[in-house]
């Protein structure tokens, strides 16, 4: 191994100790830094290939000044962190770092964090230089082009994300898609595998929140005859079935620890291990999203950093329907051509009055509510023109009035409320306030019971 590595570490003992982890493993190290000053002449004298900085050195200036000439520089880097309060974490967040590395430091979670950081500024040149290349294979660059087939908005967030899209779609690299619920995710993950060279076989869906809880290492590895306890046939995982394809892993933050070890192999090596069976080897990309915030899961001890940095090596952010304010009319008059020809009727537009409407509704379902509300108003129309929908009154823009500020909890009943009534108290199944809300339908009932949601409260006859 010849990367060359720089330390800036003040701390005496810590910078020699990383310094005796590195050179074991094969590393060339630089004389180590613990200033800022320091750290330029040395930079400009080795020409490191990577830096591990701490936030904290000798003298005025901090790691996340020296981060920022590093950036500049394209020098990959990972800060040293010890116990540092939010505000300064934050700083540092936005400069770029490919990771960051706790103090005290474990020999393994130093090479994980070198490998995942050289991988990381690999693919980053890559992007960069396929991206300034005239010639990237990649598609026109209007809101239309094949790889956003299915995707319908023209507004400057879904551009960015459609741009992203025709930049990684032909590279075989790992994506992880973040949003809210029903912001498209999916969708966005089948435009880019459609861009892929894997499109002429079906992408894979797995919704990894509802993967029964025993069952989730077979359904994603499989396993062999006779392999546990009812094995009674051979099941093939759904990594093989993706085996040359892509595979789109939902709510991917759901997955258990001891499963995302057997993944993280899968992103690595390229293997699986089915239970009770051999390792093989599968060609698969990998396309993951999320709605929860991955980096406090991995704060928290619920997600692998390794796992984390390694899916997140792309990552495109869906904007929430309220801030696409330009496409929710566009998509609006979608959804009714779409459910006027399922409904064998001759609605040919949305009246001013239910237009603006759509406008001022917040959307906390995104995209999946207003596909909702639009099937719901096509079924309620009679005439020839959408001229009421189904919107409810509540969570229209909210009143300058802030004297009655409510809880978390109280605004956790009043959405599921919100929702029930939207689908009028239907639980289960498409179209039900599960699947609105984007939860299991076992959570909304542990969450109703608990919050004490009935029918009686709306005046129906009580029914939990």
């Amino acid at each position: 191994m010849s990367s060359k590595v720089l330390i800036v570490e003040d701390q005496f003992i810590e910078a020699n100790n990383l310094k005796f982890i590195l050179r074991k493993a094969g590393y060339k190290v630089c004389p180590i830094a613990a200033s800022y000053t320091e750290a330029l002449t040395i930079i400009e004298e080795e020409h490191p290939d990577l830096v591990l900085l701490d936030i904290i050195l000798k003298g005025k200036k901090t790691g996340i000044d020296l981060a920022k000439v590093l950036k500049e520089r394209k020098i990959a880097f990972v800060y040293l962190s010890a116990n540092v309060d939010k505000a300064i974490f934050d700083a540092a967040k936005l400069t770029g770092p490919y990771g960051f590395l706790v103090k005290p430091f474990r020999e393994r979670d130093v090479m994980n964090m070198l490998d995942i950081a050289t991988y990381l500024h690999e693919q980053s040149i890559e992007f960069a230089r396929k991206s300034a290349s005239p010639d990237k294979g990649m598609g026109s660059n209007s809101a239309g082009g094949p790889m956003a087939a299915g995707v319908i908005g023209s507004s400057s967030p879904m551009l960015e994300v459609m741009g992203n899209v025709r930049i990684v779609g032909p590279t075989d690299t790992s994506v992880l898609i973040l949003g809210e619920s029903g912001t498209g995710k999916e969708l966005v993950a089948r435009a880019i595998h459609e861009a892929s060279s894997y499109n002429n076989k079906g992408m894979i869906v797995v919704n990894c929140g509802a993967l029964p809880t025993g069952l989730i290492e077979s359904e994603l590895f499989g396993h062999e005859r006779g392999s546990f306890t009812g094995a009674s046939d051979k099941r093939t995982g759904k990594f093989e079935q993706a085996n040359n394809s892509t595979i789109f892993l939902d709510e991917i933050g759901e997955l258990p620890l001891d499963v995302q070890t057997k993944f993280l192999r899968v992103l690595q090596e390229k293997e699986i291990e089915p239970i009770g069976g051999k390792t093989r080897s599968v060609n698969v990309r990998i396309v993951a999203a999320t709605n929860r915030n991955l980096e406090e899961a991995v704060a928290a001890g619920r997600f692998r950093m390794d796992l984390y940095y390694r899916l997140n090596v792309f990552p495109i952010l869906m904007p929430p329907l309220r801030d696409r304010q330009h496409d929710i009319t566009v998509l609006a008059e979608h959804f009714l051509k779409i459910y006027a020809t399922k409904s064998r009727k001759e609605i040919t537009g949305i009246t001013p009055e239910v237009k603006k409407d759509l406008m001022k509704y917040h959307w906390p379902g995104n995209v999946r509510e207003l596909e909702n509300v639009i099937a719901r108003g096509v079924l309620m129309t009679e005439g020839n023109l959408l001229t009421e929908l189904p919107l409810p009154a509540a969570n229209t823009k909210l009143p300058p009035d802030d004297s009655a500020i409510k809880t978390i909890t109280q605004n956790e009943r009043d959405h599921i409320l919100m929702a029930l009534d939207h689908c009028n108290w239907k639980i289960y199944g498409p179209d039900g306030a599960a699947e609105l809300l984007d939860i299991n339908s076992s959570t909304l009932k542990s969450r109703m019971k608990k919050l004490g949601i009935t029918r009686k409260y709306l005046g129906g006859t009580e029914e939990s």
